[in-house]
């Protein structure tokens, strides 16, 4: 089962989870952000290589620490890579004190009913098996959420449940993220709907059993608190969900009990072209503040 000082740091959660899980489909993008146009590479082996370097950067900076980053959310290729001749996984826990996720969905398909589901992962029993002697902690998968439909909403919430049944059948920790659309008109409503659904899910879950939950952020403050305070969650977090890191840290601050796991909030601004101590210092200021917004509720 899962590494019980790990599972007492989640806990606690006194920090923040750093999302460096971007993948296939987003990496051209995080690379593009982070100063490397896509004329720097030839072929995918490349683009990744050069994702990992950004990853293997982001790490090793004195700032990256579970003092104020308790877990970071990888994806596969960066789970089967090295940092400086150790597995990814390993040198995470061991040299950082940083408790290691990995994102295992598949992307998304077509929306239906106001939303979207997961595609199917093939080969799911056999990675998460792989996950395990990796020392990996948990898992986290996306689905998206764009309108207040019930029936949508429910399917997202069953094929989550689903699949983290899957997850804690190999001992890991899934983290469900049924994300909402910051943009859409009836967020409040979609969130109203979808907390039920997740209450519900979590009545059934057996005793012995906890999930992590990775939600947007509510438009009303604390309306999450009932999964919060629930005895089978372990912790609940926040994604940045398109709001800019001042944005999303000032909401952040209102939820009580939430922190925060954010991806392009947290490397806004970092660039490939900067020194070590210019890279240092930007990432350093970053996860001051996430970690000041994710312990102030």
């Amino acid at each position: 089962m899962s590494n019980a000082k790990q599972a007492e740091q989640m806990r606690k959660g006194a920090g923040f989870i750093a999302a460096l899980d971007q993948s296939g489909g987003s990496t051209p993008k995080a690379l593009r952000l982070y100063g490397v146009p896509e004329t720097a590479y030839a072929s995918e082996e490349e683009m990744f290589d050069l994702i990992h370097e950004m990853r293997a950067r982001i790490i090793k900076s004195p700032a990256f620490t579970g003092d104020k980053v308790v877990g970071a959310i990888l994806f596969e290729q960066t789970m089967d890579r090295k940092i400086d001749g150790t597995p990814t996984a390993t040198y995470l826990w061991e040299t950082r004190g940083v408790v290691p996720f990995l994102k295992i969905d598949k992307g998304l398909e077509a929306e239906a009913n106001g939303c979207q589901l997961m595609k199917p992962i093939p080969g799911l029993d056999a990675l998460l098996a792989r996950a395990a002697a990796a020392g990996i902690f948990g898992t986290k998968e996306r689905s998206v959420i764009s309108a207040a439909n019930a029936e949508g909403i429910r399917a997202v919430v069953a094929q989550q449940f689903e699949l983290g049944a899957q997850v804690l059948a190999h001992g890991l920790i899934p983290i469900i993220e049924p994300e909402v659309t910051i943009s859409i008109a009836d967020k409040a409503e979609a969130e109203a709907i979808l907390r039920d659904e997740i209450l519900a899910r979590l009545d059934a879950l057996p005793a012995d059993r906890q999930v992590m939950l990775k939600l947007t952020l509510p438009s009303v403050a604390n309306f999450y608190k009932p999964l919060v305070d629930h005895p089978r969650v372990m912790k609940v977090v926040a994604l940045s969900g398109g709001y800019s890191r001042d944005e999303a840290n000032a909401l952040l601050a209102q939820n009580t009990g939430i922190i925060a796991s954010f991806s392009r909030a947290l490397t806004e601004g970092l660039s490939a072209g900067q020194s070590d101590a210019e890279f240092d210092a930007l990432l350093g200021a970053a996860i001051t503040s996430i970690h000041a917004a994710s312990v102030a509720g």
